[in-house]
């Protein structure tokens, strides 16, 4: 777990993908890692009912394809979840809430937990619970200054940022003190995707490769 954790420190850019699968989703993580890009989550559909075979599936695939990236799983609600990624070959689980049950199944089954929090009371309770790293959602929304106030009395706590992260203030946000984000819209670019344009993709995740490197 703490060679992962050091991963994600170390490479910073997490993409989330949601709501893409088989051919789709291999000729997305095929462009973003031609970019840089060395770590992605598969987030767990909570309308389909097949979200956990699904997801499964594409994690599965992903380790196959790219073993030298970190795959995990994102939108982690349950325990069932922290199972099937496990069962996948997934090495983290992200959630969008915190859910003591899954922090601990998580670290009793060897997978990095990053819950999601938003308030200090959050973030300790996820951190007292066994988190690896807390991630702050909806951080674009709360801005930046919001993370530096937190740090003050909670500096002992890693951080990920989700939400509202671009190439215009992704920097920014590593020098507020977050030490990685999840990025969806410019890297999961549904128009790109459709038309094929994957060296678009390839150009903005070396972008954000880059950011990472210098912060």
């Amino acid at each position: 777990m703490n060679e992962v954790v050091k991963f994600i420190e170390d490479h910073k850019t997490l993409v989330i993908c949601r709501g893409i699968y088989g051919d789709d989703l291999l000729h997305l993580i095929t462009a973003l890692h031609a970019g840089g890009i060395m770590m992605a989550e598969v987030t767990f559909d909570q309308a389909d009912p097949s979200a956990i075979s699904k997801t499964g599936q594409a994690i599965k695939m992903l380790k196959e394809n790219f073993p030298d990236m970190k795959i995990g799983s994102g939108t982690v609600t349950c325990v069932e979840h922290v199972v099937a990624t496990k069962e996948a070959g997934g090495e983290f689980c992200l959630s969008p809430n915190v859910n003591l049950e899954v922090i601990k199944k998580s670290k009793e089954l060897g997978l990095v937990s990053i819950p999601g929090a938003l308030t200090p009371t959050e973030i300790l309770q996820a951190h007292d619970a066994g988190a690896d790293i807390v991630k702050v959602f909806p951080a674009g929304w709360l801005g930046l200054k919001y993370l530096k106030d937190v740090k003050g009395p909670i500096n002992h706590v890693k951080f990920m940022a989700a939400a509202g992260v671009n190439e215009e203030n992704y920097a920014d946000f590593l020098k507020a003190g977050y030490c990685s984000a999840g990025i969806s819209g410019r890297l999961l670019d549904k128009g790109m995707i459709a038309q094929e344009n994957y060296a678009e993709l390839t150009r903005r995740a070396q972008v954000f490769t880059k950011i990472a490197k210098e912060n």
